[in-house]
């Protein structure tokens, strides 16, 4: 009796073992991507080498200020920038903007406030402690205006990701890859090799996207020589969009660095206590036995 429902037991623990191999096999092939015979609808975007990437990794702060250039001069017509004061480009491991720098910036705007004395909203110069104002009154505005309402880009290089399929999302834990959204932006603004539809998008689903192309050789003049293209223009903004999402970066990696070190040390120290206080317990233990 007992060996039938011995037998039993582990014949449903194996049906459950297989089970679980059958369906862990289907999620690998399903992120792997389509077979040779298939045709991937949508590409991966091509992963970039990025100034902050690692744990030693750092904005490149010449970059973050052309970056801010772009997304002022282009992506800023319709585009809001809402969680981003003024006064951020200031901070450190940013764009490194003088305060005096940012004090100009921030007056060239025209901020809605109020209301004032007289119950009435006015118009103000911005001051750096204002955030990023947008183009549109508010979201039904800008989709009548241009048939969708545009994303804010405060967090989008956080917010966009893709599945990298079976190993690399393995793999990226231990090499700390946490730029999807970089690369995600940089492709898309990249993936428009459809010159007969200005809506066709390689890495859009469905290759059918509401924005037609922003950028174009020699639309943003980089005062620092840098080159006046495409892809120098995707690359710059999204960089600084990585920062927009992420200003605490490099803060963050620091103290990640000094709490491992602290780690290790500390582990370090129980070991060498452990150590001691065993050799003292088995020493004791030695001279007990007779």
């Amino acid at each position: 009796m007992r060996h039938g429902v011995g037998r039993g037991m582990g014949l449903a623990v194996g049906a459950v073992l297989v089970t679980a191999l059958a369906a862990s096999a289907a999620k690998v092939l399903a992120q792997a991507g389509p077979g040779p015979v298939e045709k991937q609808e949508q590409p991966n975007p091509p992963r970039q080498e990025w100034s902050f990437h690692g744990p030693f990794g750092r904005y490149d702060q010449a970059q973050l200020q052309r970056g801010f250039q772009v997304y002022r001069e282009v992506c800023s017509n319709c585009h809001s920038l809402e969680l981003v004061a003024f006064r951020n480009l200031a901070d450190p491991g940013g764009p490194g903007f003088s305060q005096a720098q940012v004090k100009a910036l921030a007056a060239t705007y025209k901020i809605k406030d109020g209301p004032n004395d007289a119950g009435e909203m006015f118009e103000r110069p911005g001051r750096p402690s204002d955030y990023f104002p947008w183009n549109f009154a508010n979201e039904q505005a800008a989709r009548a205006a241009l048939g969708a309402a545009p994303p804010d880009m405060s967090l989008l290089a956080k917010a966009r990701t893709y599945e990298r399929g079976f190993p690399l999302f393995l793999v990226d834990p231990i090499i700390q890859y946490q730029e999807q959204g970089a690369d995600y932006i940089d492709a898309l603004l990249n993936g428009y090799t459809n010159d007969s539809d200005a809506n066709w998008n390689e890495y859009f689903p469905a290759h059918k996207i509401t924005m037609p192309k922003p950028l174009s050789d020699g639309l943003v003049d980089y005062a620092d020589g840098s080159p006046k293209t495409v892809q120098q223009y995707a690359k710059d903004v999204a960089a600084f969009l990585m920062w927009a999402a992420e200003p605490k970066l490099e803060e963050r990696k620091r103290l990640g660095m000094r709490v491992l070190i602290f780690l290790i040390v500390y582990a370090g120290m129980l070991l060498l206590v452990k150590t001691k206080i065993w050799s003292r317990a088995e020493a004791k233990a030695g001279h007990d036995i007779p």
